[in-house]
């Protein structure tokens, strides 16, 4: 058997992987399900549980609790993990396997968008700031943080136009009180990028036909949904959200943040300071959102000012709390589940959309869309946790890659390494 060429690139080998990226992603990976689950219910209630009357018991709590603690923060520490594994390609490798990754991560992200039909899928909007994020590749921690402010700084200018028109648009609807104030000047560009939160008639009979007609109605229905949701929302919001985390990512990397290099007192400083800060800002953000009674203006992700402080800040806590564990040695079995789940986090990812269309969609699989409860929902994410926990360790146990992420790397390089 002839000596490997080792100036071709190849993948990592998994002696050379770094155990604490693949345990915070895992934690990403599952934690994120957490929202994307309501994809089970109308598309309004990842912003309100007025869309699924979840205002009292157990559901509100389950509301509550989620949107504290996990809306956005797992989302935003998925695109760190993305943005450090970006900085981990890019050593050694040139642009053309990066590109070439980046365009197959696109296909996958349109694939799961469109065939399994996840109109919340995040692959398209990785690849597209991917593209860009190559730029970045050898730029020091400190110019990655300084661009990344940046970024978060438009984003802040973006929320607060958006949050304008819709605290003047919920004036005019009646959630506050009659106006006839002139409208400011960012509401009327930004009432198009806010339509989707107050959905005309058709829009609801769309979303109504994409989740219950065969398969062929439903896919063009899917699809008008999201390409509407792109032209609304990734220009605006989503890629840069993306972006500056991704750039966070790559700090912390460069850093040796993620890699567990600093001290202990450091992990525990990031904990401690970075939870506090983000669920103050959190709770603050959802009580202003239940006292206004659930209007345009606070959604998250859209209308909320202060909507990256709070959820970098608990994402960067998250960091020091799972790099402590992973520092001080603690927990080892957990450690070693999560990181098998972080290791197929591609494969995990897509087998969440697959599972959405099993259960909830009405000619493909159960039928169960709106058909659960907010806390049932919840029943299902314990389910799917457990078995792609299960389904993780055994695959890891026997190969070297996930399902997906072989084929990733096969399309990547352009041979077949080996699987075992």
């Amino acid at each position: 058997m002839s000596a490997p060429d080792s100036s071709r690139p190849a993948p990592t080998a998994p002696s050379a992987r770094i155990e604490s990226l693949d345990v915070v992603r895992g934690v990403a990976l599952l934690g994120i399900l957490l929202l994307n689950i309501l994809y089970g219910l109308p598309g309004l209630s990842y912003f309100t549980p007025v869309a699924d009357n979840a205002l009292g018991g157990i559901n509100f709590a389950a509301f509550v609790t989620v949107e504290t603690l996990f809306e956005g923060v797992m989302r935003g520490l998925f695109s760190m993990l993305f943005g450090a594994g970006v900085a981990l390609f890019s050593d050694g490798r040139g642009a053309g396997p990066y590109y070439r990754r980046q365009a197959l991560l696109l296909g996958f992200g349109l694939f799961n968008a469109l065939v399994l039909m996840f109109s919340g899928d995040i692959l398209v909007t990785y690849a597209l700031a991917g593209f860009i994020l190559y730029f970045a590749r050898n730029w020091r921690p400190r110019t990655l943080l300084i661009v990344a402010g940046v970024v978060y700084l438009w984003l802040g200018l973006v929320y607060g136009g958006l949050f304008s028109a819709a605290s003047y648009l919920d004036k005019q609807a009646g959630f506050d009180r009659p106006s006839t104030a002139v409208p400011p000047p960012s509401a009327a560009p930004m009432e198009e990028a806010l339509s989707f939160l107050d959905p005309s008639p058709e829009e609801l009979e769309n979303e109504v036909v994409a989740h219950t007609a065969p398969y062929g109605e439903a896919f063009v229905a899917n699809l008008d949904e999201v390409v509407g949701m792109w032209l609304a929302a990734l220009p605006w919001t989503l890629f840069w959200d993306a972006l500056a985390c991704m750039l966070v990512g790559m700090a912390l990397y460069r850093a040796g943040v993620l890699q567990g290099a600093k001290s202990e007192g450091y992990y525990v400083r990031l904990a401690v300071w970075g939870i506090a800060i983000g669920l103050t800002v959190n709770v603050a953000e959802v009580a202003m959102r239940v006292s206004t009674d659930f209007g345009l203006a606070w959604s998250p992700m859209i209308t909320t000012p202060t909507y990256d402080v709070g959820r970098v800040a608990t994402a960067l806590g998250y960091v020091g709390l799972v790099l402590l564990v992973c520092q001080r040695g603690l927990l080892p079995r957990v450690r070693k589940a999560l990181s098998a789940v972080g290791r197929m986090a591609l494969t995990n990812y897509l087998m969440h959309s697959l599972f959405f269309l099993l259960i909830f969609h009405h000619s493909v699989g159960l039928g169960l869309w709106n058909r659960l409860e907010r806390v049932e929902l919840y029943l299902v994410v314990f389910a799917i946790w457990a078995f792609q926990i299960a389904f993780s360790l055994w695959w890891m146990g026997r190969y070297r890659f996930g399902p997906m992420e072989w084929v990733w790397r096969v399309l990547t390089y352009g041979r077949l390494p080996s699987s075992r």
